[in-house]
């Protein structure tokens, strides 16, 4: 886990409601259980502002950086898809998008990565299609400075094989069985120590981030499918039933050592433990 997408699941996951900003000092106490060093933390800080999602403030505990509106914009609505706990009713329509040609090959590559985040496939050429149309979409296109037609329409076939054509569902269910898998893991070791109250909280929230990280991966991949476009015994509703639970049995000890490192050294010692 690198320094900026451990900053950006640190400022969704928790400091979205505690303020939306935090001292230097404390993202470096709060990064230090990821093996995240102080140096790699402010680089990391420094080019999340510069990119625009957070800006420098001065707190009472001294420097430190707040997210912008934008920031929070996108983290409060990632965190809708992140636990989520159904999946929006589908009225078998797609949005569609026909894309105006871009000469610029870096804005063509950053364009192509912002909608398949919100949840669009290419499905040939200029034309893109998603189950449900993104709130994030007008900005991103007044942002890269793109026009695109928009319209609403029905699949004279099967959807399921129009789905099949514009994501890799197949690829999809596999890396939802290797996450689900790997997270088993991690939860066979932590969680009795959790229920034994035998683990430090630092190394609860350690624990914790893996698990957020590696979930909040499936924002890039996953466009929210309706059931009825994906296979029987689709795995990636057993591993949000699995996510959920765990993340919400390891949230306590968690934000226990959050708010501990955002009130200052003093109050977390070697363990994790509050003196």
């Amino acid at each position: 886990m690198n320094a900026r997408s451990a900053l950006f699941d640190l400022y969704g996951d928790h400091l979205l409601s505690r303020g939306e900003q935090a001292p230097v000092a404390a993202l470096v106490r709060l990064l230090a259980p990821l093996g995240i060093s102080a140096p790699a933390v402010r680089t990391a800080v420094s080019r999340m502002a510069g990119q625009g999602w957070l800006v420098g403030v001065r707190l009472p505990e001294g420097a430190g950086y707040r997210l912008t509106p934008r920031g929070t914009r996108r983290l409060r609505q990632a965190a809708v898809r992140i636990y989520a706990r159904t999946v929006p009713a589908w009225d078998g329509r797609w949005h569609v998008l026909i894309v105006a040609g871009i000469g610029d090959r870096a804005r063509r590559d950053r364009l192509r990565s912002a909608l398949g985040y919100l949840g669009y496939a290419r499905l040939e050429g200029s034309t893109w299609i998603s189950p449900r149309q993104s709130a994030e979409l007008d900005s991103l296109l007044t942002a890269e400075r793109v026009r695109a037609e928009r319209f609403h329409a029905s699949y004279d076939g099967d959807p399921r094989d129009l789905a099949a054509r514009a994501w890799d569902i197949g690829g999809l269910g596999r890396a939802y069985q290797r996450w689900l898998d790997q997270a088993s893991g991690l939860a066979d070791l932590i969680v009795p120590q959790v229920d034994d109250e035998g683990c430090p909280d630092e190394a609860i929230f350690a624990a914790r981030s893996e698990l957020v990280h590696g979930w909040r991966k499936f924002l890039f991949s996953d466009p929210g499918l309706p059931a009825e476009l994906l296979p029987a015994g689709w795995p990636g509703f057993v591993a949000a039933e699995f996510f959920d639970a765990q993340a919400a049995r390891l949230l306590p000890a968690a934000a226990r050592f959050i708010d501990r490192c955002l009130t200052g050294p003093a109050a977390v010692d070697g363990g994790g433990r509050q003196r």
